[in-house]
């Protein structure tokens, strides 16, 4: 799989190579969670990487990119703490309807899959002789690395450089398993929330 998704972010960037394409800078700050957990709450991350943006006319553009981008979430046991947050290398592929809102500034809508792979992470209890553990570890959490799911979003671009865009995810895979409050298996995925600036080449 790491083969896979190294072989898409490097074809993505032979093609633009030879195509008219701007490049960009993004980074931002981010709150994930999981579906189906009741008792979580949204953990503070981020997401930073570059991306692409090619225009296949004057409103439809292509942007797919490569991110580092932190998930997890957070959760209280007896009144004590445990945060689990993996660290994963997400490629969006997007695309993208923008229009002029003033001479200067153009909102953007974009939408599609992501691929992603978990690069590592921990799960940490916080309290005395808490324990941590590695996420992607089969001795520690033994999640699954890959993931797949939607990403879409908002934002504008002001002038020829800056970017402003707030963005949702919604995993398809469940990375590992847990119980509900009645102990019946469940399958959280991810989801997160993001803002996030960039500047544009």
């Amino acid at each position: 799989m790491k083969k896979l998704l190294l072989t898409l972010a490097l074809g993505m960037v032979a093609v633009f190579g030879f195509s008219q394409v701007r490049w960009d800078v993004k980074f931002g700050m981010n709150f994930s969670n999981q579906t189906k957990l009741d008792e979580t709450k949204a953990l503070p991350g981020f997401t930073m990487g570059v991306g692409a943006d090619y225009a296949f006319n004057e409103n439809w553009y292509f942007q797919p990119g490569v991110m580092i981008t932190s998930k997890g979430y957070k959760v209280k046991y007896a009144g004590e703490k445990v945060t689990v947050r993996p660290v994963y290398l997400d490629i969006p592929i997007l695309a993208a309807y923008k229009f002029d809102i003033t001479d200067n500034t153009k909102f953007v809508i974009n939408a599609g899959p992501y691929l992603a792979i978990g690069l590592g992470g921990k799960a940490k209890e916080h309290w005395d002789n808490g324990d941590d553990y590695k996420i992607f570890d089969d001795k520690g959490g033994d999640w699954k690395r890959f993931d797949l799911g939607l990403q879409w979003g908002v934002g504008v671009e002001l002038g020829e450089h800056y970017l402003v865009n707030f963005t949702a995810q919604h995993g398809f895979i469940a990375p590992g398993k847990s119980e509900d409050g009645n102990g019946d298996e469940i399958s959280p995925k991810n989801m997160s929330f993001a803002i996030g600036v960039g500047y544009r080449f």
